[in-house]
């Protein structure tokens, strides 16, 4: 039999009724022989009711200053998943099985000491390996480990997928099984596109692509992790009927599993279709094309602490200015701007533009690698529809296209079809 983690995140455990359904999972697995640790969040929308409190603590202490140890603020937001994993434990109990809490500090997850951001850096999972081995369910809180400060210091959010990778890893387990309000990983958003198929498998470079471009299924820095130490990696529903699956024949279970590509036998040109919203274009016209101008233009914005993306540069004909159109966050587009103006006398452009309502949109597969014409389809086929390219960049198993947020459906669409990926 296996050794197995599962992770449940918020809306799996948002209630009484959600954690009692847990427990039936998590049960089902443990009657089938399987060595069990359970990795929960807090129940959904508790994390940001501590976050709440902790922001309007200046307000009644009369400081007015959102200024707070931020050791105090790990032990506060930390405690959602304490009460999530203690009540599990009570509810596999009641079931008659062997269980017990753990918090990030009694295993321990050792992190560095960037509180509310924390990275994790080791885990001692021999403690666990006995419990796990001797037939008792480990129930542990997500999201938090300890600091060299001794202190609780927490992950920052979307952190309890990093702590059920990271968990199985230590443990060396067969397979971590995140279980969410989705079945398993879509060729891109159902929503948008009810063609749309579920994929019984990913490479872990496929769900890193699709995951830092919108994708909302798993947490980035998760995927990283399994990549790295090589978790085999299942997404599934925790609102399937426990009853309905059959854990003991050691089949896969319904939903996608992530893993290397060698387990991979036919591999797809194209993968999946990614979008993201929320993405501003900025435009510095006729700037000096002169050695060192990427600096002072980027430079100042990563001071700043604006994320850019995608840099299109374009020089004029003699060769003596030129035009540099990238891509940041919607949200930091004032702050790039103003950090632009700011600094516009050493950078020496002309003329700033932007336009905050843009998408990109997004074509990953691992079979791109050795199939030419990928790209040519693509921008083709947004032609036909009239749409518009703004920006372009590449990598070896991805092609992101910058367009107008209007076309964002229509393009998601287009390209779902025209590389196949429509059900059968």
């Amino acid at each position: 039999m296996a050794r197995l983690v599962m992770k449940f995140g918020g809306t799996s455990v948002a209630d009484l009724e959600r954690i009692y359904n847990v427990a039936r999972h998590v049960k089902r697995e443990h009657e089938a022989g399987h060595e069990v640790a359970v990795v929960v969040s807090a129940m959904a929308g508790k994390t940001n009711e501590l976050v709440n409190w902790v922001n309007q603590m200046p307000q009644v202490t009369g400081t007015n200053a959102p200024i707070f140890d931020a050791r105090e603020y790990d032990s506060i937001v930390a405690s959602g998943e304490q009460v999530t994993s203690g009540l599990l434990a009570i509810a596999l109990q009641s079931m008659g099985v062997d269980a017990r809490s753990w918090l990030g500090w009694q295993i321990p997850v050792k992190t560095d000491n960037a509180h509310g951001a924390a990275r994790i850096e080791d885990i001692d999972g021999s403690d666990l390996i006995k419990r796990m081995s001797g037939g008792q369910v480990a129930v542990v809180a997500g999201f938090q480990g300890v600091a060299p400060d001794n202190r609780i210091a927490t992950l920052g959010r979307g952190g309890s997928d990093t702590s059920a990778v990271a968990l199985a890893a230590g443990v060396k387990a067969d397979r971590c099984d995140i279980y969410t309000d989705v079945d398993g990983v879509y060729t891109t958003d159902p929503r948008m596109t009810p063609s749309a198929r579920r994929l019984e498998r990913i490479t872990f470079e496929e769900m890193l692509e699709m995951a830092s471009l919108g994708a909302k299924v798993l947490q980035v820095r998760s995927v990283e992790l399994a990549m790295v130490h090589g978790v085999r990696t299942f997404v599934r529903s925790s609102f399937d009927d426990p009853d309905s699956i059959d854990s003991s024949n050691g089949a896969n279970p319904p939903g996608t599993l992530i893993c290397n590509e060698d387990e991979i036998l036919e591999q797809q040109t194209v993968t999946g279709i990614a979008y993201a919203k929320d993405e501003a274009q900025i435009s510095l016209r006729r700037v000096s094309d002169k050695p060192g101008i990427a600096a002072a233009v980027f430079g100042p914005l990563a001071t700043a602490h604006v994320n850019v993306d995608m840099i299109v540069q374009n020089v004029s004909e003699d060769g003596s200015v030129t035009d540099m159109t990238f891509t940041v966050p919607a949200g930091d587009l004032d702050r790039a701007l103003k950090t632009l103006e700011s600094s516009k006398e050493s950078i020496g452009y002309e003329v700033v533009q932007s336009d905050p309502e843009m998408v990109k949109v997004s074509v990953i597969g691992i079979g791109m690698r050795s199939h030419a014409g990928v790209a040519s389809s693509a921008f083709q086929a947004l032609a036909d529809k009239g749409i518009n390219i703004r920006a372009i960049t590449t990598s070896e198993i991805k092609i992101s296209i910058l367009i107008d947020q209007d076309y964002t459906e229509l393009a998601v669409r287009t390209l779902h079809s025209v590389y196949g990926l429509d059900k059968d």
